[in-house]
């Protein structure tokens, strides 16, 4: 992993589980980081934890719901009042529910939480990241996107499969062809974009899934790694000059992957461009 002094990294998520685990790292390297999530408490802790660790660096925290565009929006403008540079963008947070909820902007929750909000918020960041550059984003995806064979393009905002679990999945896949779109349409700029599968790991992600599906999560991540292996890659794609300038890419264990053949298809993920901009009010 590269120095990191004099970097800011943002990094959604980052009060628990591989977010957080992020977060202190890259501070351990040197950056100053901003730590966003949806419990002050939490944020609070984990910015204790990162002085302890690393007390010469700079940390803030920041709080939003990211199922709400108003608050994607919001954090947004606080994040560029409050910081002058943004070198890296590690689109961390996520959801996975076996329940159908609706935000309050309509859209299905794991749809809106796990896509639309990195997009939004990474379109709204874009002009300070360019500013910042050479500057990166970082967006977690999941091997998980490989289960989905098609995009059911009306449905999509609505989800009508998250009562079949399929929502988790679906947003894992669009997470990479955001990324794929994004890096098409940065290129020339210094900002790299590029996805990750952060490997099977014990987090708190499936906490508030119950039932059958539930039960399998815990049962299956109970003996896997921590979070802190679980960070692996995001640090290496946030901080290693060995990827400065690889753009667009997928990577496993800190290495090149091949995502699926529908998560390599560039209209598809010109498609998912043009539709999350009208969705989220980008003109």
């Amino acid at each position: 992993m590269g120095t990191m002094t004099g970097r800011t990294c943002l990094v959604t998520g980052g009060t628990s589980g591989i977010g957080r685990a992020t977060a202190v790292r890259l501070a351990g390297l040197g950056a100053g980081v901003v730590v966003v999530g949806r419990d002050p408490g939490r944020a609070a802790a984990v910015r204790e934890e990162i002085r302890r660790q690393a007390p010469h660096t700079r940390v803030e925290t920041l709080t939003a719901d990211l199922s709400s565009l108003a608050q994607v929006r919001r954090l947004a403008a606080e994040i560029r009042e409050r910081c002058d540079r943004l070198d890296v963008l590690v689109n961390n947070a996520g959801v996975i529910s076996t329940r159908r909820e609706v935000t309050a902007d309509g859209f299905e929750t794991t749809f809106a939480t796990n896509h639309l909000a990195p997009f939004l918020l990474t379109n709204l960041l874009r002009d300070l990241l360019e500013r910042s550059a050479p500057a990166r984003v970082v967006t977690v995806a999941s091997a998980a996107h490989k289960q989905v064979r098609a995009i059911d393009w009306d449905d999509l905002p609505h989800g009508t499969a998250a009562g079949r679990g399929g929502s988790y999945p679906l947003s894992k896949l669009l997470n990479v062809l955001f990324t794929a779109e994004l890096a098409r349409r940065l290129a020339g700029t210094g900002v790299t974009a590029n996805s990750l599968h952060p490997g099977f790991v014990r987090t708190d992600l499936g906490r508030d899934v119950t039932g059958a599906f539930g039960v399998a999560i815990r049962l299956v991540t109970r003996l896997q790694p921590g979070p802190v292996k679980g960070a692996d890659t995001s640090v290496y794609l946030a901080s290693s000059p060995d990827v400065a300038d690889v753009t667009g890419g997928y990577f496993v264990r800190c290495r090149p992957a091949t995502p699926s053949r529908l998560a390599r298809d560039p209209q598809a993920a010109a498609r998912l461009w043009t539709l999350s901009a009208e969705l989220a009010g980008l003109g």
